[in-house]
C-alpha cells in the first residue's frame, strides 16, 4: 500500500529513466516533484534538465541544479584518499562515493523545499540503491523513500520507451545507443551490461571513453610532481590547484598516457556478482602518490594499521555507510596519521603505468644516517644479535618443549 506523499524530491539527470520516473511519480502518487540535478563532474552538461523539467510541468522553483564538485573532491573524495581506500584490491569506489553527498543534498533540498518524500532512479539488483537510500535515513528517516523499480514493471529499456511515449515525454536521440550502462562522475565512468555479462569477454577499444589505449599512449614518458599537505594533494608542478581542478588535471594527464583502466568481477552487497570496467585516471595517480608520501613520512606501525584498516573502511563506503559512526571513527583516525603526509612526490606516467620516482618531505623519517649501507657512526650492528633473539624466544622455548616431548 502505497504511503500518502504530497511533494517528493527525485534525484533527476533528465535522461530516459528518471524523465520517466517524474512522470511515473505525478501518476502514481499525485504528488508534486522536486527535481534536483548535481553536477559532479560527469561531462555533459546539466542545464538540459531543467528545460526537461520544465516541460514535464515542474515549477522553476522547484528546479534545482548545483554544481558540487569542489565539495564532492574535497569532502568525498580526498577523505577516502586518504584512507588509500580501495575495494577487492581495484576497485577505486567512484560511484560509490558519489552517491552520499547526492543523498544528503536531497535530504537538505527536502528541508527548504518542505517535501516529505525522496526518490531515486536506481534499480533493485545494485548497490546503489542501498548507497542512496542510507544516506537519506542517517539524514532524516521521516521522509518516505520511493524507488519506482522496486515497485513498477517497467522492467526494461523497451517498456520505458513505450511509457515514454505514450506519456508524450521527448527523449533526446544522441546517435547509436551504447550497448553499456554508465556512470560518470570526477573521479571515474563506470561501464557495466552488454558484453560485459560474459565475464571472459574482452571489452572493445572502443568502449574506452577517457583514457587512451596504453599502446598507443605517447612514446616519451612525462614526468610530473605533486605537493601534499595533510595528505592532500594541494599543487602540481608547483602550482597550487583547487581539489577538483586537482582531479579534472590529473585525469587528462593520466588519460592522455593510458592510465586508469580496470576490469573487475566485484562482489555486490545485495549477495550477486557483477562484473565491471571502470576507469580512474586522476585517482590512480593520487593513489600512487599519497602511498609515496607517506611511504617516508608514516611510522611503521602507524603505516600498517592503517593498511589493516583500509579493507573495512573501502567495504563501508563500497556498502553505503558513508555517514556510519565507525566510518567516522576510522576517519578521524586516519585523519589523525596525515597531519604530517606533506611533501612532495615525483611520478613517471608512460604507457598505462603510474611509477614513483621520487618523494621528499621537511617531516620525512627517512634517516642516511641509520640506512646507508656505508659506514656509519650512530648504528651498531652487533645490537641485532640480540634483538633477533629475543624475538625468536619463543621459538627457542617451543623446540625445546617438543624435543622433550619427542626424544630421538
Amino acid at each position: 500500500m502505497k504511503r500518502e506523499v504530497k511533494k517528493v524530491v527525485l534525484a533527476y539527470s533528465g535522461g530516459l529513466d528518471t524523465s520517466v520516473i517524474l512522470k511515473w511519480l505525478q501518476d502514481e502518487y499525485k504528488c508534486e516533484v522536486v527535481t534536483f540535478t548535481a553536477d559532479i563532474g560527469q561531462g555533459e552538461e546539466v542545464e538540459p534538465a531543467r528545460v526537461k523539467a520544465l516541460s514535464l510541468g515542474i515549477k522553476p522553483e522547484n528546479i534545482f541544479i548545483e554544481d558540487l564538485k569542489e565539495e564532492f573532491v574535497k569532502d568525498y573524495v580526498f577523505p577516502m584518499f586518504r584512507a588509500n581506500a580501495i575495494y577487492e584490491g581495484e576497485y577505486l569506489l567512484g560511484t560509490s562515493i558519489a552517491r552520499p553527498l547526492i543523498a544528503k543534498r536531497q535530504v537538505e533540498i527536502a528541508h527548504l523545499t518542505g517535501a516529505d518524500g525522496v526518490s531515486h532512479g536506481a534499480t533493485g539488483k545494485g548497490n546503489d540503491q542501498v548507497r542512496f537510500e542510507m544516506g537519506y535515513l542517517s539524514k532524516d528517516s521521516t521522509l518516505t523513500i520511493i524507488a519506482p523499480w522496486r515497485e513498477w514493471d517497467l522492467n526494461s529499456r523497451e517498456k520505458l520507451l513505450t511509457y515514454a511515449e505514450t506519456h508524450g515525454i521527448q527523449i533526446e536521440k544522441k546517435g547509436k545507443k551504447s550497448p553499456y550502462s554508465t556512470d560518470a562522475n570526477l573521479l571515474h565512468i563506470s561501464y557495466e551490461g552488454g558484453i560485459l555479462e560474459d565475464p571472459n569477454a574482452e571489452p572493445e577499444d572502443s568502449m574506452w571513453l577517457w583514457t587512451t589505449r596504453p599502446e598507443d599512449a605517447p612514446e616519451t614518458p612525462e614526468y610530473i610532481e605533486i605537493g601534499y599537505k595533510n595528505g592532500n594533494p594541494i599543487s602540481l608542478n608547483g602550482q597550487e590547484l583547487s581539489p577538483a581542478t586537482m582531479l579534472a588535471t590529473l585525469n587528462k594527464l593520466a588519460g592522455k598516457h593510458g592510465i586508469g583502466r580496470v576490469d573487475i568481477v566485484e562482489n555486490r552487497f545485495v549477495g550477486m556478482k557483477s562484473r565491471g570496467c571502470y576507469e580512474t585516471p586522476g585517482g590512480t595517480i593520487m593513489l600512487k602518490a599519497h602511498r609515496a608520501i607517506e611511504s617516508i613520512t608514516l611510522d611503521r606501525e602507524e603505516a600498517h594499521l592503517k593498511d589493516e584498516l583500509m579493507p573495512k573502511y573501502a567495504k563501508l563506503i563500497y556498502n553505503g555507510f558513508w555517514f556510519a559512526p565507525e566510518r567516522e571513527m576510522l576517519q578521524a583516525a586516519i585523519d589523525k596519521t596525515q597531519e604530517n603526509v606533506k611533501g612532495t612526490v615525483k611520478v613517471k606516467l608512460y604507457k598505462g603505468n603510474v611509477t614513483v620516482v621520487g618523494r621528499s618531505s621537511e617531516c620525512s623519517l627517512f634517516n642516511p644516517e641509520y640506512c646507508t649501507f656505508e659506514e656509519d657512526a650512530v648504528y651498531d650492528q652487533k645490537d641485532a644479535a640480540g634483538f633477533i633473539k629475543l624475538n625468536a624466544l619463543r621459538f627457542i622455548i617451543e623446540g625445546k618443549a617438543r624435543k622433550n616431548k619427542n626424544p630421538l
